[in-house]
């Protein structure tokens, strides 16, 4: 069976491509790759908090985001900024490496997570809301792979998980499972929001992220 050309330029990718603006480490600046690395987080910050102007649930990390800023009176953007930080001390016993965007990676997508909450009015039902999780999951796919065709060192959570997996032997994919039910449920403790719109971005997520790589692929393809 044969699809259209439009389709198959919609295909997931296996592996994260190399592109103009791919570094060889993780501390090569150049002005298209700090563009691209911004501009990749800030969609991934207004893309989340359209998932938490939902109000049908957070993804797991913005639950616990959420709960915090409940706690302590903060924007949830701010104390998002504050579980980053507390994850990046975790990397030091896994002896995993800083990169640029590990350290543009929590501010940018804090700011625009804020700047989002302020943008988009709450979903006035689940329909709307269901939209909005939708939406959100695509913008958080489009800004993480364009962040992570940047090579500029992975995000905080990104790098708990290959350093965990790396260090016991277990699948990543396993890693990630478990980290996101622990923080998923820390963050209902604290009264953070989940529900219908947590389960739906947990199983898109993962598919958004591979269909835009796969579209950053080749687009840029030579």
């Amino acid at each position: 069976m044969s699809f259209p050309a439009w389709f198959r330029f919609f295909t997931p990718h296996k592996t994260i491509p190399k592109t103009p603006w791919t570094a060889e480490h993780q501390w090569q600046i150049s002005p298209l790759r700090i563009f691209m690395l911004v501009l990749g987080l800030a969609l991934f910050g207004i893309g989340d908090a359209l998932v938490i102007s939902s109000d049908i649930g957070n993804a797991p990390w913005s639950v616990l985001a959420q709960g915090l800023s409940l706690r302590f009176d903060v924007s949830i953007g701010l104390a998002t900024v504050f579980v980053g930080a507390a994850v990046l001390l975790l990397w030091i016993p896994l002896k995993r490496r800083v990169g640029l965007g590990t350290i543009v990676n929590i501010f940018v997508i804090s700011a625009f997570i804020d700047l989002g909450l302020m943008i988009f009015p709450q979903a006035e039902n689940q329909i709307f809301g269901v939209g909005y999780v939708l939406g959100g999951t695509l913008l958080v796919g489009l800004g993480s792979a364009l962040y992570l065709t940047c090579g500029l060192g992975a995000g905080p959570r990104d790098g708990l998980m290959t350093g965990l997996h790396e260090k016991t032997g277990v699948r990543v994919g396993r890693v990630r499972l478990t980290l996101e039910v622990l923080v998923l449920i820390s963050g209902a403790l604290l009264g953070g929001t989940w529900g219908l719109g947590t389960a739906l971005f947990a199983i898109a997520i993962g598919q958004s992220v591979a269909i835009w790589l796969g579209v950053v692929a080749r687009t840029t393809a030579r």
